[in-house]
This record gives structure tokens, C-alpha cells and sequence, in this order.
């Protein structure tokens, strides 16, 4: 028997209130004794798994498959029994009772005494055992605290067999390589520095065609449009090939050719546009004999115009006449004009 267990007998001298299969008392002993070490999840005292108990050292012994943990508080060890044993201690199996051990020093897990899972810091794992520092094939990673191969020139980061798990800048990621350019249906991820698979458009089926129509009317036309659609089931990558057109259209015939309401079909609507075209033809004409009159008067106007001008002139003529026959004097004597 252990020197743990041993020190826990010898408290059942002075403490004998042990019990077998049953539930410790709420004694201010035992509940003080439950609180202390006690794990998260897991029950002290005579709770949970134990088998057999001491309201002073809680556990003495567990149930099939369960370990018995101790942990010292003081002078004192207070039992628990755990489905695993916690961190920095591994399970030894046994007939009697499955113990939990503490790993090596330098271990912060281990499955065994001679096989470590993980070192603590300043230690390197390499073939289970945790080392100060690692042979001259292997580089120490202080990040996995293992002996790791060393990358290759373009990896900034790596585990065992070569593989990158980080590349150097300006390079991408893909399978544990590193590549300036991706390969055939990859494409650069810039974001995570990683080749990505390339996606592609995917479209569905074609919808049943919409109504024969034009202008959203089904009547009153001989001809018009049906239309359907179909939905992108996957859009693409930035590098994958686009979505076709999810949209067509083709001519139709309409079924109904004249609306509610509406005159004799297209015979009416061939009528209303002549109409209209005579009604424009005879604004058209009555602007241009418009146009006509006014120039009528205008002319008209000129040619008055030009009359009173003549007429001025003649008259004008006339006074300058008059004036010189005026300026005409003859003298007393019977003599010539006056010069």
C-alpha cells in the first residue's frame, strides 16, 4: 500500500466514521472536506463513484472502471474517483483499484511513465521523451514544443514529412505545398493565402413559359411574347465560369385577337391610324395656307409701301419745281431773268 493511502488510514483512526455504499452525513467536517480539491463535475466524499469513504478523506476506494485521484491539502490527502484522470497524470489499471500517477517533470501529459503526449515549456517532445533540446535533423518549435524537420525554403511554417502549414509571403497554400501560381482548377485565395478549389455557376431547369402577351395584354394584337426563367442553384468563384442567361423570350401568336371592348381588331386600329394621319395631313395644309396668307400680306404690304414712297417722291419733285420757277424773276426794264 502507498504512502497516500497509508496516510489516509491513519486518519480513519482518529476520523472512523467510514461508510460503504452509502452517502457521507453533511457534518461541517465533511462538507469542508468535499469542498477542498474538489473538481468541477465530480463529487467528493461518499458522492458519485465512490465505493468506499471517510468524511474526513472522502474517497478510500471507486467503483469498477473509475480511478481514485488524490490530491493533499495540508497534511491531509482527500480522495476522489474520476471516469479519466486529469492533466499530468496517467491511469494504471489494476485487480485491486485503478490509481492515477503523476507524469515526469518535464511532462505536461503523458499516456504512461516512459511515453509523454506533451512538454511543458523549454522542453521538445522527440520519440515520447521531452527534451532540452533536439537532434541536428530537427529544428525546436516552440509553438508544439516538439523536434519538427526543417521547412522547406518556401514554408514559413511545417510539421513532419515536409508538409507546410503556412507559406511565405506571396505564395499560396495547397495540400502542404507551396505554390507561386495555383494549379488547373484552383484559384488564389488572397485573403487566406491558400489555393481554393474553383466553383462554377450551376442553374436549374427552365420554368414553364409565361403567357402569350404584349404590352401585359393577352388580346388585341396578333403577335406577342412568352418568357420563362431558371434559378441559380451555385454561384461562381471570383475565377469559375459565369452563369449563363437565366432569362429568354420567343414570338408568339396571340389566341385573342380583339379585347373587350375594343372595335374591330386591327381593321379599327388601321382605321384610327388614318384618321390620324389625315388629321395631321390637314393641319399640315391648314399651317401652310397660313403660312401662305401671311406672305400674300405681306407682299401686299410692300407694295404699298412702295407706292407712298413713289408718291412722296413725285410730290417732293414737285415742290423743288415749284421752288425754282419761283426763284425765276423777271426785271422791270423787260430785261433777262436776274442771275
Amino acid at each position: 500500500m502507498s504512502n497516500t493511502i497509508s496516510v489516509i488510514y491513519c486518519n480513519l483512526a482518529a476520523n472512523p466514521e467510514v461508510k460503504e455504499g452509502k452517502k457521507a452525513n453533511n457534518s461541517p467536517t465533511a462538507r469542508y472536506a468535499r469542498q477542498l480539491g474538489e473538481i468541477p463535475g465530480v463529487s467528493s466524499g461518499c458522492q458519485g463513484g465512490c465505493l468506499t469513504c471517510s468524511d474526513y478523506n472522502g474517497c478510500l476506494s471507486c467503483k469498477p472502471r473509475l480511478f481514485i485521484f488524490l490530491e493533499r491539502n495540508g497534511m491531509r490527502q482527500i480522495g476522489v474517483c474520476l471516469p479519466s484522470c486529469p492533466s499530468g497524470f496517467y491511469g494504471t489499471r489494476s485487480p485491486d483499484r485503478n490509481t492515477c500517477t503523476k507524469c515526469r517533470p518535464e511532462c505536461d501529459s503523458c499516456f504512461n511513465k516512459n511515453l509523454c503526449m506533451r512538454c511543458r515549456a523549454g522542453y521538445y517532445l522527440h520519440l515520447g521523451k521531452c527534451q532540452e533540446s533536439c537532434p541536428e535533423s530537427l529544428v525546436c518549435s516552440d509553438t508544439q514544443r516538439e523536434c519538427v524537420p526543417k521547412c522547406p525554403a518556401d514554408c514559413d511554417a511545417c510539421l513532419i514529412n515536409d508538409t507546410c502549414t503556412r507559406c511565405r509571403p506571396g505564395l499560396y497554400l495547397l495540400l502542404g505545398k507551396c505554390h507561386h501560381v495555383c494549379p488547373d482548377q484552383f484559384e488564389p485565395n488572397d485573403k487566406l493565402m491558400e489555393c481554393s478549389l474553383q466553383v462554377h455557376c450551376a442553374v436549374g431547369e427552365w420554368g414553364e413559359w409565361s403567357p402569350c402577351s404584349r404590352s401585359g395584354k393577352t388580346c388585341g394584337f396578333k403577335w406577342g411574347e412568352e418568357t420563362r426563367t431558371r434559378e441559380v442553384v451555385q454561384f461562381p468563384s471570383a475565377y469559375g465560369k459565369p452563369c449563363p442567361p437565366i432569362w429568354e423570350k420567343k414570338e408568339c401568336v396571340l389566341k385573342r385577337r380583339r379585347c373587350p371592348g375594343q372595335g374591330k381588331g386591327r381593321k379599327g386600329e388601321r382605321r384610327a391610324e388614318r384618321r390620324n394621319r389625315d388629321n395631321r395631313r390637314d393641319k399640315d395644309s391648314q399651317g401652310e395656307g397660313r403660312r401662305e396668307r401671311k406672305k400674300d400680306r405681306e407682299r401686299e404690304r410692300g407694295e404699298t409701301g412702295d407706292r407712298e414712297d413713289s408718291e412722296n417722291r413725285n410730290k417732293t419733285e414737285q415742290r423743288r419745281r415749284r421752288g425754282q420757277n419761283r426763284d425765276l424773276v423777271v426785271s422791270p426794264e423787260g430785261g433777262g431773268p436776274e442771275q
